[in-house]
């Protein structure tokens, strides 16, 4: 490829709008272009990088047994009302109507489509395991797109899912992807680490999120300093805290006038936070009414609260009238006398409190002396982790302290079960005879999310630094000046010896300044720079430059290609 006749417009300004080094990066390199909000144009040099980090995918996906197909972005309603999730899926589901009023959604993921192609298809355990993939653009109306591709109304997605006749079996594929996402991330040249992560919206068991370590990064994750345990903010177990061994004080009622925080209440009785018990009251997507009560010191994880109602896709805060039916009192509220059919949810940790304060729902009055073994109805409350993480907590496997990191969500597996099969009767006739649910995971890949990670991962101040594996070009061929016939000449001899010589190469053959050249080498961050001037023209002494580590070096024209093949393996 000739620079001359590549469409790369290149801009020295950030636009005003890109908030992180990706977006303005890949803006300022010629890589994308806004069509409208959470929607862009790949232009050449992006769709180049997409294409190869498809290909990685592809091979690791086919080592592991997968087998590619396409399936439909339009999907029909019907699938989705089986499943349960047409209604519940929420505003991001983008929804149409065709020209017989019939509906329909732009896939944002496609676990009813390929269940209801399985189940069509799949009749007995002989013709299992199957793992189905495809590359594909979702669509998702977020509501409000921003960070580029990070969070985009229309991407691409690598999505595999698997169908096993037992659990068994699922895990193994799961461990087979698991594999394969590690190689395909290794083979990027990216750093990442796998998370233990929640399933959201998708549902079913467990995850890992495979995250790619940047400040940038959306996802908070806690990294043990010891031993391999890393899980999402959202996922995080922590074991509960225990408290020092007091005498059991008698219960008590204080008057604490105007002490609806925190704050409040510790200055007034001067107790510290972590002799308090917070309060903090939801609201579910059904209107059901869920209070968590945490160590007044701690954060409510939500994430952990929600998984705790059968059925709840979202939570908002609660309504001071739904408080007050459920017995409860706006800003001094407690588990002590509300109402049985109420989900009272209590971290472990407050379980092990000793003379600690809380609502007593009443207006102006908590309680002292609190002793929640001895004073909550056990059989009214749900007991459990309900705690963020945060920095210096005890890691859940090995008790170190627990560092925390940002990152970005690259990919993430699942293990679904028969959450889907069951819902779209989706069976397989076992060895029996019987009837059995297929036993499914599912698999995905940000695949543009990769791309703009990578960038968040590799940059400096002069622009983007690629991964050998996944830059648009490994190489670029600049003559200095394009002008002088023997220079470019000479240049174009060098492009046709790496071409020849199994290499991706770019000849800039542009006549522009050398200093331009040289800024867009280094915006663009192509791996290697191959300079052509003067002095290899006259004395064959070819300058090769490094974009990762700026280091500059002169090799004869005998020996530059090896040289230049050796660099590149380290990159």
């Amino acid at each position: 490829m000739r620079a001359s006749n590549l469409y790369a417009p290149t801009l020295r300004n950030t636009p005003a709008e890109a908030e992180i080094a990706s977006h303005q990066l890949m803006y300022r390199a010629g890589m994308i272009r806004k069509t409208a909000g959470g929607m862009y144009t790949f232009l050449p040099l992006a769709w180049r990088t997409i294409r190869k980090i498809e290909q990685i995918i592809r091979e690791e996906m086919d080592a592991a047994g997968g087998q590619e197909i396409m399936m439909p972005i339009l999907q029909p309603a019907e699938f989705w009302q089986e499943s349960g999730r047409w209604g519940a899926y929420g505003d991001e589901m983008m929804r149409i109507k065709d020209r017989h009023g019939r509906d329909f959604c732009l896939g944002p993921t496609h676990e009813e489509m390929i269940t209801a192609l399985v189940r069509d298809e799949v009749r007995s355990y002989k013709e299992l395991p199957l793992m189905l993939y495809q590359i594909q653009d979702k669509f998702r109306d977020e509501r409000r797109p921003r960070f580029g591709l990070m969070r985009s109304r229309e991407f691409i997605m690598k999505d595999l899912y698997s169908f096993d006749k037992d659990v068994e079996g699922m895990n193994e594929s799961y461990k087979k992807m698991y594999d394969a996402y590690t190689n395909i991330f290794t083979r990027m040249g990216l750093e990442f680490r796998p998370v233990e992560a929640d399933n959201g919206a998708i549902g079913g068991g467990h995850s890992h999120e495979f995250t790619v370590l940047a400040d940038a990064g959306e996802s908070n994750i806690a990294v043990c300093t010891k031993c391999d345990y890393a899980a999402s903010d959202e996922k995080a177990e922590l074991k509960p805290v225990e408290a020092p061994a007091e005498d059991e004080l008698p219960l008590e009622k204080v008057s604490t006038p105007g002490t609806n925080t925190i704050e409040a209440l510790c200055d007034f009785l001067k107790v510290p936070a972590d002799k308090t018990i917070k309060a903090v009251a939801y609201q579910t997507d059904k209107d059901e009414l869920v209070l968590a009560f945490i160590r007044g010191d701690h954060d409510v994880n939500e994430v952990k609260v929600i998984n705790q109602i059968e059925g709840a896709l979202d939570l908002r805060m609660a309504e001071e009238e739904a408080i007050r039916a459920a017995g409860g009192c706006p800003g001094f509220m407690g588990p002590i006398g509300i109402k049985k059919d109420t989900h009272v949810l209590v971290d472990a940790t407050v379980m092990n409190m000793h003379n600690a304060v809380t609502g007593a729902n009443e207006v102006d009055v908590h309680y002292k002396n609190v002793n929640p073994q001895r004073d909550f109805d056990k059989d009214a409350i749900i007991v459990t982790d309900l705690r963020m993480v945060k920095e210096g907590d005890p890691c859940p496997h090995c008790g170190a302290p627990l560092k925390m990191t940002r990152g970005i969500e690259a990919g993430q597996v699942f293990t679904l079960g028969t959450k889907y099969s069951k819902a779209m009767g989706a069976t397989f006739l076992d060895e029996n005879g019987k009837e059995q649910p297929l036993v499914m995971g599912c698999y995905g890949i940000g695949v543009g999310r990769t791309m703009a990670a990578a960038i968040e991962q590799n940059n400096d101040d002069q622009g983007i630094v690629w991964p050998r594996a996944i830059a648009p070009f490994e190489v670029v061929v600049v003559a200095v000046n394009a002008k002088k016939e023997e220079q470019l000449t000479y240049a174009e001899g060098i492009y046709d010896e790496c071409r020849k010589a199994g290499l991706d190469v770019l000849l800039d053959d542009r006549k522009e300044r050398a200093g331009v050249k040289f800024k867009d080498c280094d915006l663009i961050g192509y791996p290697v720079r191959v300079t052509i001037g003067p002095k290899a023209v006259d004395e064959d002494i070819i300058e090769v430059k490094v974009r990762k580590t700026g280091e500059v070096y002169n090799f004869t024209r005998a020996d530059y290609l090896e040289k230049v093949q050796e660099l590149l393996k380290d990159l």
